[in-house]
């Protein structure tokens, strides 16, 4: 029975806890933090949602900067217009799974058509497919870099736990203005439907971006997208056909 836990120990510890320990702390396998001076770039998981999404999306263009949306593809295909709009605005797309579900307690087999589906609802709404991919909590395993090498693999360098109401909008601009440093790929979030998040988090996110994208600017900060920071060449685009959207 000793014998029994130890494999299963060591199992966990090789197919689990090491890779991920690898990519989210010490960057190994994954983009999490760029390499030119001054950029930044604002990372968006768990959308999109009908509430939040296209405040945000008002906001960006407003402060005329791009961002990268990490989408559920469950709720892409619920709400193909919203990411026709990201699209049409100049947004990187990337997958977050197409149910919010972690890696690590789902099969990695299923996983990964799930994730070509995802790609594809995506692909038939924009015209062109998404090749950044991060898991839902960051949740990495072994597998992972084996079953998706089509993708690139994403986690960050810089979190404010914005997925939860507490602390409000000056969590979010607080950490903004004080911690971000060139090269960070910024976790946030435009939904809150997702487990263990507060449903109306997001209001504060933007709130909070409202306060800290300018500051931000006043520092010379630029705000890139994921293929502008990381490897441009990486990008792969098919055909530009796009699904009509119903007004």
């Amino acid at each position: 029975m000793e014998v029994i836990i130890w494999v299963l120990i060591l199992f966990i510890l090789i197919y689990a806890i090491i890779p991920y320990v690898l990519a989210a702390k010490l960057g190994f396998w994954v983009c999490w933090k760029g390499k030119k001076d001054a950029e930044i770039a604002l990372t968006f998981d768990d959308g999109p949602d009908p509430v939040y999404t296209p405040v945000l999306l008002d906001l960006l263009k407003r402060e005329r900067i791009k961002a990268t949306f990490f989408l559920v593809g469950e709720r892409a295909a619920r709400y193909p217009e919203l990411v026709l709009r990201m699209s049409r605005e100049g947004h990187c797309i990337g997958l977050h799974n197409y149910k919010h579900q972690c890696n690590w307690l789902i099969s990695p087999w299923k996983n990964a058509r799930t994730l070509e589906q995802s790609a594809r609802i995506i692909e038939n709404i924009t015209g062109e497919r998404p090749v950044f991919y991060r898991p839902p909590w960051g949740m990495m395993h072994l597998l992972d870099f084996f079953l998706h090498k089509q993708f690139r693999m994403v986690h960050w360098s810089k979190m404010f736990r914005d997925w939860k109401r507490k602390g409000g909008s000056k969590k979010v601009s607080n950490g903004l203005i004080t911690r971000v440093e060139s090269g960070d790929v910024i976790l946030l979030h435009d939904c809150g439907v997702t487990p263990g998040a507060d449903e109306d988090a997001p209001q504060y996110t933007i709130k909070g971006l409202r306060v800290a994208i300018p500051a931000l600017k006043a520092r010379g900060f630029r705000f890139v997208r994921m293929d502008e920071m990381f490897d441009k060449h990486f990008s792969i685009k098919t055909s530009h056909r796009r699904k009509e959207i119903e007004p």
